[in-house]
């Protein structure tokens, strides 16, 4: 598996499609590809697809929170977001409702930067994590 392909496994798996960008990290290594290598091409294929995730979320902003703002129970969940969105996004490195988290972060418009600080790390983290249970 060369870096390319890691790169866009691990960007389609930080989308909402079932993939495993672990599985074809821990590959890539097996086959002999450098653990610094495996993580910049990983890392950099998920946060870019995480930062995707942001901005198609934020382009949905007025027609989400109009929606949301419809119902007692949505209008609840949009407050609810905004004071927890931060805190929420240290569970975005988790599979399944980790990549959901990131387009919500954008739809409701939490800072960019603090999005990016706090997903991105985490992202990487959790390759690296990954490369000391197998070393």
């Amino acid at each position: 598996m060369g870096e390319v392909t890691l790169f866009i496994t691990a960007f389609l798996a930080a989308t909402i499609l079932p993939f495993s960008s672990e599985a074809a990290f821990l590959l890539a290594i097996e086959n002999g590809m450098s653990v610094i290598n495996a993580m910049l091409f990983a890392s950099a294929g998920n946060v870019l697809a995480i930062t995707f995730n942001y901005m198609m979320g934020y382009f949905l902003y007025e027609k989400g929170k109009t929606k949301l703002m419809s119902s007692k129970i949505g209008a609840h969940a949009f407050h609810f977001g905004h004071k927890y969105g931060y805190i929420s996004l240290f569970l975005s490195w988790l599979p399944i409702i980790g990549d959901p988290l990131t387009i919500v972060a954008g739809l409701l418009r939490l800072k960019f930067i603090w999005f990016l600080s706090i997903s991105a790390s985490l992202r990487v983290a959790r390759y690296y994590f990954l490369t000391l249970m197998v070393q």
